[in-house]
């Protein structure tokens, strides 16, 4: 696994597998957020088997699966609420941690500063300071 924290209460990380949910949970996680599809992944991948794996380590399982280039503003929203419900520390996952961090930062979007946000992702190894005209208008739109 390749955990990469963005705050102490959210990190991410590539594709998971049913056998990672002990060392998550013994990193101290307490919910799985999945970000994937189950159209990216073979069966054993798929948002079932992940979920009954968490479950059986004690983790609370949460999905918001969408495509990487086809994120809307419901993905956003549904994040920011599966967030706001979730019990932190969270692990969110996807292909590649991207797709998560992105959707992260649009659902703090007016919550938390976009430069620090940005910040945080470049230092996880995701260079997403392009996105911050649109970050800095969604934080605008919901101000």
């Amino acid at each position: 696994m390749d955990i990469r924290p963005l705050t102490p209460d959210y990190a991410v990380t590539p594709q998971i597998t049913p056998e990672d949910m002990g060392a998550i949970a013994a990193a101290g996680f307490r919910t799985i957020l999945a970000n994937r599809p189950d159209a990216e992944n073979p069966p054993d991948l798929h948002l079932a088997r992940i979920e009954e794996a968490a479950e059986a380590a004690g983790l609370a399982f949460v999905s918001n699966p969408f495509a990487s280039p086809a994120m809307t503003l419901e993905h956003v929203e549904r994040q920011r609420e599966l967030l706001d419900a979730a019990e932190a520390p969270v692990l969110a996952y996807c292909a590649s941690g991207n797709r998560s961090t992105i959707c992260w930062m649009f659902a703090n979007a007016g919550r938390l500063p976009v430069a620090d946000m940005i910040s945080a992702a470049t230092a996880a190894g995701y260079p997403v300071g392009h996105l911050a005209p649109q970050l800095e208008a969604m934080a605008a739109a919901n101000a």
